[in-house]
């Protein structure tokens, strides 16, 4: 926290800090994994690069560089003795001022944790896939809020959007645009399969840049599959031959029905688990990491000290 390594129960902050009032903060999740070449945190570099990014469209001023931010996941991994690891960097609007628009008199806090996590949306539903609806909730959409920043007070659209469908019994919810067209899961990119052919909405679709749907469609494309970035709509759901859901937590999970509508055959399909075997081949290493993705924490950690 602010550089120094403390105990997770003394990682407070002030009641009247500005990102608890406002949600004034910009954050990443990121997983770091348990590799035949010891622990690697997955694409470390270009999260921390999408953290600068999303500090910049609020203007917020990051007090530290990209690398020491870097060196302190690695560090929070160690430090914490974690095999595997969901990290959380989190840079966060202090105390200081109760005025909406903050000034120069609030302070800029940096904090990173490292904490044990399973699937996001289960062990069963990676092999088998989970059921998802369509929200009644569109999603935000960059004429409001700088989408491609990762910010907090986005999240409360996600919240609206996955607690909707977790009330109705669904595992997840699939938000769309104001033009009606597919964005997004509350907090996963999507991906369908029809005859073939993978389509992916374009960030102009009110998603977040994913990391993962990045490396997913470089996946595929190695695999020989077409990847097509385009609006999608919502009816192509219903009637597509596979879905998935790409993110960070989320990983690669097989979606098997929209609204109650079966997906496909009703289970991971064959082009989701070539993605979905690649991917995870990248860290029992069956996929040979050929975009320099891992990044060892053996070799270069350098825990602060207490």
């Amino acid at each position: 926290m602010n550089g120094e390594m403390i105990p997770w129960e003394n990682a407070t902050v002030h009641v009247m800090s500005h990102a608890l009032h406002y949600g004034s903060s910009v954050f990443e999740g990121i997983r770091c994994y348990e590799t035949s070449k010891g622990r690697c945190i997955f694409r470390l570099g270009a999260h921390i690069k999408r953290l600068f990014d999303s500090a910049k469209l609020y203007r917020y001023a990051v007090p530290y560089s990209a690398a020491e931010i870097e060196q302190g996941c690695r560090d929070s991994v160690v430090k914490n003795e974690l095999k595997s690891a969901y990290i959380r960097p989190l840079l966060f609007l202090g105390e200081g001022s109760i005025g909406v628009v903050p000034d120069d008199s609030i302070s800029i806090n940096v904090i990173i944790a490292s904490m044990e996590f399973g699937s996001y949306l289960g062990e069963e539903g990676l092999k088998n896939g989970i059921d998802v609806c369509i929200s009644s909730w569109a999603r935000t959409t960059s004429a409001s809020l700088p989408i491609l920043s990762k910010a907090g007070g986005h999240y409360l659209n996600a919240q609206l959007i996955g607690g909707e469908a977790r009330r109705n019994g669904f595992a997840e919810g699939i938000s769309v645009t104001a033009r009606g067209t597919v964005s997004e899961g509350s907090a996963e990119n999507i991906f369908v399969i029809r005859d073939g052919k993978l389509y992916t909405p374009p960030l102009s679709a009110a998603i977040l840049n994913g990391i993962t749907r990045d490396s997913a469609m470089t996946l595929a494309n190695h695999l020989g599959y077409e990847v097509i970035e385009q609006e999608i709509p919502r009816e192509l759901l219903y009637v597509a031959d596979e879905l998935f859901f790409t993110g960070t937590a989320a990983e690669v999970t097989p979606i098997r029905s929209v609204d109650g509508i079966e997906v496909g055959s009703g289970s991971r399909g064959p082009i989701t688990e070539a993605i979905q075997t690649a991917f995870f081949g990248l860290f029992n290493g069956e996929t040979q990491d050929e975009w320099g993705w891992l990044d060892s924490v053996e070799k270069s950690a350098s825990v602060l000290s207490s």
